[in-house]
């Protein structure tokens, strides 16, 4: 694949990572990868995997690596971009692992949109997408599957002093003043 530069962007579900996303596309030129909207499309398109995927993300459980490992490879291979922005994966440990064992890629950095369950509740509930996993029974499986699963990510990143922690309960724009922090030439940190 060449050198690639990417980071990962971790955080609970409804914690404002897609118009985090979308601002760091627009002024870092950095290609967004998102690991769920992959899925998504792939489930859509009728492939193999799409019954399983569907009964997946329906349960709030995470695909298994291969399958999203090469969703993200061909996805990388489609673009000619070399700076990627990964949300959504790796989920688990075993998830990292099989990333980086079958691409060879550690990600730049970390950052992490810390952010209470009760707010991320309150967000997902209010943003009304139609998406099937917004309901109250799957956010709660999500959020259980969070917290036994991408927190040992989050772990293992911040002892390699990859993770810079923002607060995303604060406005958009301030989330936003704290991310371009991390993009700073001096690689300025946030606190973990």
């Amino acid at each position: 694949m060449g050198t690639l530069f990417f980071f990962n962007l971790f955080c609970g579900p409804g914690s404002g990572k897609g118009t985090q996303c979308a601002n760091i596309v627009q002024h870092y030129g950095y290609t967004h990868l998102s690991a769920g909207d992959l899925l998504r499309a792939e489930r859509d398109s009728g492939s193999e995997n799409g019954t399983m995927i569907d009964n997946m993300i329906a349960e709030g459980k995470i695909v298994p690596s291969e399958v999203t490992i090469k969703l993200l490879e061909r996805a990388i291979l489609e673009t000619d971009n070399d700076k990627f922005l990964i949300d959504g994966f790796p989920r688990n440990e075993e998830n990292r692992a099989a990333f980086e064992s079958v691409t060879g890629i550690e990600p730049e950095f970390v950052l992490f949109f810390d952010c209470s369950e009760e707010e991320m509740t309150r967000r997902l509930l209010s943003r009304n997408q139609g998406r099937t996993d917004d309901n109250i029974e799957t956010i709660k499986k999500r959020f259980k599957v969070y917290m036994e699963s991408s927190l040992p990510v989050i772990e293992y990143y911040n002892s390699k002093g990859k993770v810079r922690r923002i607060d995303a309960t604060k406005p958009v724009e301030e989330v936003f003043d704290a991310v371009k922090a991390c993009f700073a030439p001096s690689g300025g940190t946030i606190a973990a």
